[in-house]
């Protein structure tokens, strides 16, 4: 024969009974051995709980701001790749180089002049100036032959922007 269950089982059902129960109005602390149903977490376990998010974050962030340096360093690359194209096909094109960056806008070789992702506006961008002939068709001398990003930062290689 099989005696059914006592013990704790029952103990905790009366607890359960009790916590469900309604309270006088004047008593609002809990009776003594309703105290482990009390619903919260300790200060101890919100501080374990800031600490791993806290431990988290400082290796998430440094990996984020890694990421879009890297992001902001392709545009670069493609924004100079670009401008480049578009200033050699001018000054095929036409058989002089351009005399400012502007004039690769106005004639249509660029919708509109990039901004630089590294300083953030379009004015930065450093032209160089060329003094030598870059083709033999050409007719008339100087003009710019390359462009540069006009920031001083560091890139992730160890050299500036403003010499790629």
């Amino acid at each position: 024969m099989v005696k059914p269950f006592s013990g704790r089982t029952s103990q905790f059902s009366a607890t359960l009974r009790r916590a469900a129960l309604p309270r006088p109005a004047g008593n609002t602390e809990p009776a003594a051995e309703n105290r482990h149903l009390a619903a919260g977490f300790t200060l101890l376990e919100l501080l374990i709980v800031m600490m791993i998010i806290a431990i988290l974050a400082s290796i998430a962030v440094p990996a984020f701001v890694a990421n879009i340096k890297h992001a902001r360093e392709a545009v670069l690359k493609e924004d100079l790749h670009t401008m480049r194209g578009a200033i050699d096909s001018y000054t095929y094109d036409k058989q002089k180089a351009p005399q400012s960056l502007d004039d690769l806008v106005q004639s249509g070789y660029l919708k509109v002049l990039p901004i630089d992702p590294m300083t953030q506006r379009n004015d930065t961008w450093i032209a160089d100036q060329g003094d030598s002939f870059t083709n033999l068709d050409e007719t008339q001398q100087g003009g710019i032959d390359n462009v540069h990003s006009g920031s001083q930062q560091v890139s992730t290689d160890g050299t500036t922007y403003n010499t790629w």
